[in-house]
């Protein structure tokens, strides 16, 4: 197991998706689609449940600092197991 540094990703999600997906960067947000729709936090714990798989932490690790009720929303990775191609490249044009 690899262990990383947290990781704070702020992202845009668009609800009611036909699949869940990460689009890619929208300016300093991450666009993420997802199916679940945004009522009583479903979309919240889908997009917890998605990013939990995508990062291979337990659901745990995935903490939401702000937005619970908007679209763009702040989440922090506690040490992820698995770095996105798509992270690493971002990281690397950032620097």
């Amino acid at each position: 197991m690899v262990t990383r540094e947290d990781i704070i990703l702020d992202v845009r999600i668009q609800p009611r998706a036909s699949k869940d997906e990460i689009v890619g960067f929208h300016g300093n947000r991450l666009k993420i689609r997802i199916t679940a729709p945004p009522v009583d936090g479903k979309a919240n714990q889908h997009l917890i449940a998605y990013l939990a798989s995508v990062f291979k932490v337990p659901r745990r690790d995935i903490v939401l600092l702000a937005g619970e009720t908007g679209r763009e929303k702040r989440i922090k990775v506690i040490s992820p197991s698995v770095m996105p191609v798509w992270l690493q490249s971002f990281m690397t044009a950032e620097n």
